[in-house]
């Protein structure tokens, strides 16, 4: 089993269709923020999106961190 966070978050990518799922829309809603951050002038629908986005982005990241979490406590318990 991996031992630091960053080998554990590798390992979940690989195994667990959940974080996986849950890293690939970070990642895309961190690209529709760049988009957004790129461009001189928000609309009004577009900064009700950015702050949306930061919303769902802090959600998804809770949800991984419960995961690895989960897997830590189970890596501990098994020795």
């Amino acid at each position: 089993m991996p031992t630091d966070t960053q080998e554990l978050k590798e390992h979940l990518l690989k195994t667990d269709a959940e974080f996986r799922e849950l890293a690939t829309l970070h990642r895309q809603l961190d690209d529709r923020l760049h988009e957004l951050a790129s461009k001189h002038y928000l609309t009004d629908a577009e900064q009700i999106e950015e702050v949306t986005i930061k919303k769902r982005k802090l959600q998804l990241k809770d949800r991984m961190e419960d995961i690895l979490r989960r897997h830590r406590m189970a890596q501990a318990a098994q020795g």
